[in-house]
C-alpha cells in the first residue's frame, strides 16, 4: 500500500460533523472506489436468489438438465465474482480507514507541536494520548459507512425493486419495514451517544490521574501520598466502570435489535411469501427467491444499524479532536493578527510592563519571589508563552513573527521533557554540533560527572523523561541543552534547584562565564546564583518592589534578606554582621562571598 501524502491539508474545525466530512473529502477517489465496490458487492449478493429461483423453475421442476446445469454454472460464477468484490472492497476500506487514522494523527501531532509549552497548561498528557489513539481509531472506523454503508442503501432499493417484480405487497412490506426498524432503534443510538460522551470524558480524566501517579510515584512514596492518589484512581476507575456498564447496556440493545429485528422481519416476510405460494399467487421458485432476497436484506439492514452506531461514536470522537484542534497557544494567538514585524536587529531590552521587569542585553538578570509562580509568569510573558504587553526594544513582542521569537529567545523550563534516546541526542536537540561544542556545554552545566557515570557516556540510553537519571542530573542535562543552543536571550527557570550547594555554586559560576556578554535571565532564591547576577529584581505579588545587586538588596531589603537566607535567624544575623563590616556599597573588597551567603 502506498504511503499517504504528508500534506494533511487544513482540517475543518467548525464542528464534529464538518471534521468527519473533511476526512472524507480528503481522499475522494478512494472513497468513490470504496462506495462503488461496496455497492456492487452488496447488489451482487441479491443475484444468487434470482439465479436459484430460475434454476428451480426452469431446470429442476421441468427436469431440464441443460437449463439446470447452466443456472448452476451461473451461480458458481456469481459466487466467484462476489468473493473478488469482497476482497477488493475490504482492501479499499482498509486503506480508507488507515488514511483517516494517520491523517488525524498527523493533525493532532502537528497541533500539539504548535501548542508547545502551552499544551501542558491546557490539557493533560493522558488526554492527549487518549485523543491520539482511541479517538482517531473510532473516527477511522466511522468511514466504513462510505463503502458498505452506501452499498446497503442501494441494495435496499434493489431488493425492493426485485420484490416488486414478484409481488407488490411484498415490496411494500419491505419498503415500510426497514425504515420502521431504524425508527425503533433510533432512541437506543441516541442514548448510546450520550453514554459514549460521558465515558470518554471520564476516560480522559482517569488517564490524567494515572499519568500523574506514574510520573510522580517516587515523590509520592517519599511524601506518603501514594495512597491518596491510588484512592483517587480507584474511585475514578469505579466511575469509569459504571459508565462502561451504561455504554455496554446501550451497545447490547443496539446489537440485539441489529440482529433480532432483521431476523423477525425475515420471518414475517417469509411467512407472508409462503402463504402466497400456498395460494398459488407466486411460484415455488419465486418463494425461494423471496426468501433469498429477504435473507440478503438482513446484511444491508445490519450495516445500516452498525453505520448509525459508528456515526454516533465518530461524532463523539470527532468532537474531542475538534476541541483539541481549537485550543490556541494563548488568547492572543487566537485573534486575527496584523502582518508580523521584524524583531530588533541588535540585542535589546525585554520589558514586562505588568511586573516592571527589564532584562538588559548582555547582562545576567535574576528574579526573586517568595511565590515561584510569580517569577515563572514573568518568564512566560517574556518568552511569549502567555498573553502580555511585553516589548522587545521598540516593538511589541507579540507583534514579532513567532518563528523569530522562538529562534532568538529560549525559555529553559526546569520541567522540560527529556525524550527517550541517547544522552547525546538529549543534549544536542535538533542541533548537530561537533564533539567540542557538546563538551563545552556539558562542562558549563557541570554535567561531566553525569556523562562519566553512565556506561556508554554520551551514547548511553535515556529512559522517557530521563527517569534513569536523578533530579539533579536531569536538571544539568537540561541546562547543557540550553547552553548548547546558545540563544540570543536565555530565560532559565530555577536551573539549580535540585543540586547540592557545591554543585550549585559551580553551576552559577559556569553559567555566568558561558553566557558572558549574552542576555540571560534566571529565576532563583539561591544566594549562590543571585551573587553572580548583575541585576536582581525582588517580586512581591508579581510586581517589582526592589532592584539592585544581591549585596545591595541584602543590606537594604529585609524581606529579600529573609527570603534568600531561607528565613532563619542565623541567616539574618550573619547578613547584619556582614553589612555592618562593609564600609561602602561600592567597595569591591567587601563584596559577599559564596561561603558567607550560605
Amino acid at each position: 500500500m502506498a504511503a499517504p501524502s504528508t500534506d494533511t491539508g487544513v482540517p475543518d474545525r467548525r464542528g464534529p460533523a464538518r471534521y468527519l466530512w473533511w476526512v472524507i473529502v480528503s481522499q475522494p477517489q478512494r472513497i468513490a472506489l470504496g462506495a462503488l465496490l461496496g455497492s456492487v458487492w452488496m447488489v451482487c449478493l441479491t443475484l444468487p436468489p434470482y439465479v436459484l429461483s430460475r434454476a428451480i423453475d426452469d431446470g429442476l421442476r421441468p427436469g431440464d438438465r441443460t437449463a439446470l446445469m447452466g443456472w448452476c454454472a451461473a451461480l458458481f460464477g456469481i459466487g466467484l465474482l462476489n468473493a473478488w468484490l469482497a476482497i477488493m472492497r475490504h482492501r479499499t476500506m482498509t486503506r480508507i480507514r488507515l488514511n483517516a487514522y494517520f491523517r488525524t494523527v498527523r493533525v493532532v501531532v502537528d497541533h500539539a507541536t504548535r501548542l508547545g509549552a502551552a499544551l501542558p497548561r491546557r490539557l493533560s498528557a493522558g488526554e492527549v494520548v487518549t485523543i491520539g489513539h482511541s479517538d482517531v481509531g473510532v473516527i477511522s472506523q466511522t468511514l466504513t459507512v462510505t463503502g458498505p454503508g452506501v452499498g446497503a442503501v442501494i441494495a435496499y432499493f434493489v431488493v425492493a425493486a426485485l420484490l416488486l417484480s414478484v409481488s407488490a405487497l411484498l415490496a411494500v412490506v419491505v419498503l415500510i419495514g426497514v425504515p420502521l426498524l431504524a425508527v425503533l432503534i433510533g432512541p437506543f443510538l441516541g442514548r448510546l451517544q450520550g453514554a459514549e460522551t460521558a465515558y470518554r470524558e471520564r476516560q480522559g480524566t482517569l488517564a490524567a490521574i494515572l499519568g500523574d501517579l506514574a510520573g510522580g510515584l517516587r515523590v509520592l512514596n517519599g511524601l506518603g501520598g501514594k495512597g491518596v492518589f491510588a484512592a483517587r484512581y480507584r474511585e475514578g476507575s469505579r466511575r469509569l466502570r459504571d459508565e462502561g456498564y451504561r455504554v455496554g447496556s446501550s451497545v447490547s440493545w443496539v446489537q440485539a435489535f441489529g440482529l433480532g429485528l432483521p431476523a423477525l422481519f425475515l420471518a414475517a416476510v417469509t411467512w407472508l411469501a409462503a402463504r402466497m405460494a400456498a395460494q398459488g399467487t407466486i411460484t415455488v421458485g419465486e418463494l425461494v427467491a423471496v426468501y433469498g432476497y429477504v435473507a440478503v436484506l438482513v446484511m444491508p439492514v445490519t450495516f445500516l444499524i452498525e453505520g448509525a452506531y459508528d456515526i454516533g461514536r465518530g461524532l463523539v470522537a470527532a468532537r474531542r479532536v475538534v476541541d483539541f484542534l481549537n485550543l490556541a497557544p494563548g488568547e492572543w494567538e487566537a485573534a486575527p493578527r496584523a502582518e508580523p514585524v521584524q524583531g530588533p536587529k541588535e540585542p535589546s531590552v525585554l520589558h514586562d510592563p505588568l511586573s516592571g521587569v527589564e532584562v538588559a542585553p548582555g547582562l545576567l538578570t535574576a528574579l526573586v519571589s517568595a511565590r515561584a509562580s510569580d517569577a515563572t509568569d514573568v518568564v512566560d510573558r517574556l518568552g511569549r508563552f502567555a498573553p502580555s504587553l511585553a516589548t522587545w526594544g521598540a516593538v511589541r513582542l507579540d507583534a514579532v513573527a513567532l518563528d523569530e521569537v522562538r529562534s532568538r529567545i529560549l525559555v529553559a523550563d526546569n520541567e522540560a521533557d527529556l525524550f527517550a534516546g541517547t544522552l547525546r541526542a538529549a543534549i544536542a536537540g535538533r542541533c548537530a554540533p561537533d564533539e567540542e561544542a557538546i563538551a563545552r556545554a556539558v562542562d558549563a552545566a557541570v554535567a561531566r560527572d553525569v556523562v562519566l557515570g553512565l556506561p556508554d557516556g554520551l551514547d548511553a540510553s535515556l529512559d522517557s523523561h530521563g527517569r534513569n537519571l536523578s533530579g539533579g542530573q536531569r536538571q544539568r542535562v537540561r541546562l547543557a541543552r540550553a547552553l548548547l543552543a546558545d540563544p540570543e536571550v536565555l530565560l532559565a527557570v530555577d536551573p539549580t534547584s535540585a543540586v547540592d550547594s557545591h554543585t550549585e555554586a559551580n553551576m552559577a559560576a559556569q553559567l555566568r562565564a558561558a553566557r558572558n556578554g549574552r542576555t540571560t535571565l534566571v529565576t532563583s532564591t539561591s544566594p549562590l546564583v543571585l551573587d553572580q547576577a548583575d541585576t536582581v529584581y525582588h517580586l512581591v505579588d508579581g510586581r517589582v518592589t526592589a532592584i539592585g545587586s544581591h549585596a545591595d538588596l541584602l543590606a537594604d531589603d529585609p524581606d529579600y534578606r529573609r527570603l534568600v537566607s531561607r528565613g532563619t535567624d542565623e541567616g539574618d544575623q550573619a547578613e547584619e554582621q556582614r553589612t555592618a563590616q562593609r564600609p561602602t556599597r561600592s567597595d569591591p573588597a567587601t563584596e559577599p562571598t559564596h561561603e558567607a551567603l550560605r
